[in-house]
């Protein structure tokens, strides 16, 4: 019992011995250490097993695809093949010397990386096979530490904020391993929870915080070391993370309202726009000003990256002056509050309503016949006009167009008509009063135009017969030459001449005879003529 002892303390006396030192097995990819020797292990005992650490340092993915042993007395123990290796993360598999002799072996443990030009790696191996009276009592303690993790990744991180993750080094061996040294790289990184030199006994852990606190946009690496007495010292813990930040613009980034009438609103739409990488959060609006108000802003208001929220902002002015405030928009920004500054002025209300044309004219008009003109009637004011009543002080004349009350808003207008119909001669004026709550109400329209006799028109036709046996005459007339004609008498006419009263003044018309006989036949058209009335 005693000689065994000595044996497993000989074997772990060299064990603790080993020098270990990185090596680049591929271009981008670090291994840690790159050499193991097991120092004197008794002939078919197993060593205790030395950890291999595969850190990827570059940015493209690296598989393993392969991890064996030149010789059968250095067996490979690792997980599931193939090992994939993002950026910047790490693997490992363990190593167990076992010699079958007394001998001394020297090998190689080969990695077959998936690198790009990359072929077989080799980490050199060595060991001395040996009885158990020659073995040291010390062989069988071993110094190994562990990580809880071989990575930490920290993911988006708020620019400006910090964010944490606990990690711990266990004592995997069963030799006390002495802790002397934790060191951290990569911007926004840091280790809290270590003052000094630190010893773990067999199967005891030590925790650490790492914090990540980006400074700028952005991804960002760095590595956790911890230096220790424990044969695969030092252990590496890869870091990672992304700051990101968000930002925030106001489309438009101020507002004027120009004049707008005591009384009146007016409306200005907004956007606020997220260009950053992290959701922007808006949390708090306040509006200071007289008359402006906001609506359509539901707080708290997330936006995320590259979105957008509409809202709006209305001038109410209570007097007339000129008037200022501002939107403030607190949100998670650095830049935060941001202010959207905002102006306007008040003008008192006017009404005013104006006609064109301003007078009527309608000329002689025949009795029994109309004519009719428009009018129209504009708000060139800054505030709503109601027309309550149009009358017309003269029989003559009358007005249609619009059904009454009638509103017209701020520049907008309407039109009326008036109708002249004399029904006796001579002279008629008057006016078209437009009553409504304008400023200049009442608004008179001046209307003037005279009634004018019929006047009778008519074409005198003479003919000569074509024989004397005649019975009569019919008269054809026609609006265009050649035809088509209409007959105008309606009973044969027996004179050689006729009278056409039924014309209107102004025209032209083309007339045709035809002589009927004693038995009723009717002969061709005559020879066309043409007469024009004045």
């Amino acid at each position: 019992m005693h000689k065994t002892l000595r044996v497993c303390l000989s074997l772990g006396w060299l064990f603790v011995s080993l020098v270990f030192l990185p090596l680049p097995i591929q271009a981008g990819v670090g291994v840690n250490p790159a050499s193991l020797s097991f120092g004197s292990v008794t002939v078919n005992t197993a060593s205790s097993a030395a950890t291999v650490v595969i850190t990827n340092n570059g940015g493209q993915s690296v598989s393993i695809l392969q991890v064996s042993s030149s010789l059968p007395e250095f067996i490979v123990i690792s997980p599931a093949m193939p090992i994939m290796l993002g950026p910047h993360s790490s693997a490992s598999f363990q190593v167990v010397f076992q010699p079958d002799a007394q001998l001394t072996y020297s090998g190689n443990i080969i990695l077959n990386t998936g690198h790009k030009g990359g072929g077989a790696q080799t980490i050199s191996v060595s060991g001395t096979g040996t009885t158990s009276s020659s073995a040291s009592s010390t062989s069988s303690q071993s110094y190994l530490l562990s990580a809880s993790a071989s990575s930490l990744n920290f993911g988006n991180t708020l620019v400006g904020s910090s964010t944490s993750q606990a990690v711990a080094m266990t004592n995997t061996g069963t030799a006390s391993v002495n802790l002397s040294q934790v060191a951290i790289t990569g911007a926004g990184f840091t280790v809290s929870g270590f003052t000094g030199a630190v010893t773990l006994a067999a199967g005891q852990s030590f925790s650490l915080t790492v914090s990540f606190a980006p400074a700028t946009v952005g991804s960002a690496t760095g590595s956790l070391s911890f230096v220790s007495s424990a044969t695969n010292s030092p252990a590496t813990i890869s870091l990672g993370g992304n700051g990101v930040q968000p930002q925030i613009s106001v489309i438009p980034a101020s507002v004027s309202f120009g004049n707008v009438t005591v009384g009146l609103t007016n409306t200005q739409a907004f956007t606020i726009r997220n260009p950053g990488t992290a959701n922007l959060s808006v949390t708090q609006a306040s509006q200071i000003g007289t008359g402006f108000s906001f609506s359509g802003l539901a707080l708290p208001l997330s936006v995320p990256p590259g979105g957008s929220s509409a809202f709006t902002i209305s001038f109410t002015p209570a007097t007339g002056s000129s008037l200022s405030g501002n939107l403030t928009l607190v949100n998670n920004t650095l830049n935060s509050p941001l202010v959207v500054p905002l102006a306007g002025t008040g003008v008192s209300a006017v009404a005013q309503l104006t006609a064109s044309p301003a007078s009527l004219s309608f000329g002689s008009i025949t009795t029994g016949i109309s004519g009719t003109q428009n009018v129209t009637l504009a708000n060139t004011s800054n505030s709503s006009v109601s027309v309550s009543q149009i009358s017309i002080t003269n029989a003559g004349f009358s007005a249609a167009g619009f059904a009454l009350p009638l509103t017209l808003a701020a520049g907008q207008s309407a039109s009326f008509s008036v109708t002249f119909a004399p029904t006796t001669t001579g002279s008629f004026s008057g006016s078209v009063t437009v009553t409504s709550n304008a400023t200049n109400s009442p608004l008179a329209i001046s209307i003037s135009g005279s009634g004018a006799a019929p006047v009778n028109h008519s074409v005198t036709l003479n003919w000569t017969p074509s024989s004397s046996s005649f019975a009569g005459f019919n008269v054809y007339r026609g609006s265009l030459s050649g035809g088509p004609y209409t007959k105008v008498n309606t009973a044969l006419i027996a004179a050689t001449s006729f009278i056409d009263t039924s014309v209107a003044s102004g025209q032209t018309y083309y007339y045709a005879a035809t002589e009927v006989d004693s038995t009723g036949a009717e002969s061709v058209y005559s020879t066309e003529v043409i007469a024009t009335t004045p």
